[in-house]
């Protein structure tokens, strides 16, 4: 409905609303022209601290480190029961949890550099407060990054948490194999 249509517009129209009903629904339709509801500037999605620093940080590696790969072990023993298999496994496993490793160093990479600049600037600007509160976010980021480190360490001497991943798939995978023998020998009768 174009804005000079509300005006020619007869009484005995099909819509039958008085002119402020009318007015109104005009006014909401032709919001959309002028205003884009719900978007951020800059095209970019809405933040989300909570969201950002699970899925990038610290947490991430974390939720990696604390599923239980007993059950894929499992799962992938019962669809090929061969030690191959189970190397290719671990392999993939350490792969991925080198890929994680390296997505939250450069998280954290990335996000100390631009805290050094707000950092810079605003001590220029005498935010000293601000500075501060900057400070403590860079130690924390810091010590973030420094955990980062020790688990890679330990994961490249295939001890500490990572090791945890390898003994929970293994696990997994020789129980498929007990599950494999126990169904197809043990069950059966003489």
């Amino acid at each position: 409905m174009g804005l000079f249509n509300f005006f020619n517009r007869k009484n005995g129209s099909a819509n039958h609303m008085d002119g402020t009903d009318a007015a109104a629904q005009q006014l909401s339709e032709s919001q959309g022209v002028f205003f884009e509801k719900d978007k951020p500037l800059n095209g970019a999605p809405a933040p989300d601290n909570n969201a950002t620093s699970s899925q990038q940080g610290i947490n991430l590696l974390f939720q990696f480190l604390e599923k239980n790969y007993e059950k894929k072990g499992y799962d992938d023993a019962l669809i090929n029961p061969d030690s191959t298999h189970l190397d290719q496994n671990i392999a993939a496993l350490k792969n991925e949890l080198q890929r994680t490793i390296r997505k939250v160093k450069t998280f954290y990479e990335d996000f100390i550099r631009e805290i050094n600049f707000h950092i810079s600037s605003r001590a220029r600007s005498g935010m000293i407060d601000t500075v501060e509160e900057l400070n403590a976010k860079k130690e924390t980021a810091e010590s973030h990054i420094r955990q980062v480190l020790e688990i890679e360490q330990e994961a490249n001497e295939s001890r500490g948490v990572a090791e945890g991943i390898i003994l929970s798939y293994t696990r997994g995978f020789r129980n498929g194999l007990a599950a494999i023998s126990h169904h197809s020998i043990m069950n059966k009768n003489f």
